[in-house]
């Protein structure tokens, strides 16, 4: 008897790769983390200069691992310390051939949501590096737009803010407040429709249960 979950998402995902297709994006869909890795080098060159934001998902996958350890020229901003270097590496992104993230949440018909404390995430997903990869777990997607921010909002964004240092309501009791604090990693939330240029966009969905 095959596994109903897998049976299920399996269906999810080649309904969501039909909808990102029609909005602009390239899309694909492996069934594990061995996959994933798979599927990245296979679309990233050698030779090619690499960044990426905070994702917890692409770090959990093994993803930049792998990419530290291969022909790439490789900016992570987790290899520095100081604030101004975080800053310089933030820049370079911009600069980048590929750059990598993740999703706060997506709709079944494809729109992204992102929510950014200083704004470099979405600001490079948007716009600067030639490619954008976003590698995207299945417990990321929602049925429509409007549940895709709650979650963004009342899921993903307390989780995240737990791992900065920061003084924000939903530290206290893990729930939006629609904050003013100064610390908000609610500063910007990003709603994407298409991918612009066509194709700069690839959404690469996982079967598995990657970062918050």
């Amino acid at each position: 008897m095959s596994d109903p979950v897998k049976s299920r998402n399996e269906r999810l995902a080649e309904r969501l790769i039909k909808n990102l297709k029609r909005r602009h994006y390239n899309a694909y869909f492996c069934r594990s983390a061995e996959e994933l890795r798979a599927q990245v080098k296979q679309l990233i060159p050698d030779g090619s200069s690499i960044s990426w934001g905070g994702s917890s998902s692409i770090r959990s996958t093994g993803v930049t691992t792998m990419l530290k350890q291969g022909p790439y020229e490789v900016y992570d901003r987790d290899d520095v310390t100081t604030k101004e270097d975080k800053l310089r590496i933030y820049r370079k992104a911009f600069e980048c051939d590929y750059y990598l993230a993740s999703v706060n949440a997506m709709s079944e018909d494809g729109i992204l949501v992102n929510i950014d404390g200083n704004g470099n995430r979405v600001a490079a997903i948007t716009w600067g590096p030639k490619q954008v990869i976003l590698i995207v777990g299945l417990n990321k997607v929602c049925q429509d737009t409007e549940s895709a921010i709650k979650r963004a909002r009342s899921t993903a964004a307390p989780i995240n803010m737990a791992r900065f240092d920061g003084n924000t309501p939903c530290l206290t009791d893990g729930v939006c407040h629609d904050c003013k604090s100064e610390d908000s990693i609610c500063n910007f939330i990003f709603i994407q429709r298409l991918s612009h240029p066509a194709g700069r966009h690839t959404v690469i969905l996982v079967d598995e249960h990657l970062g918050y």
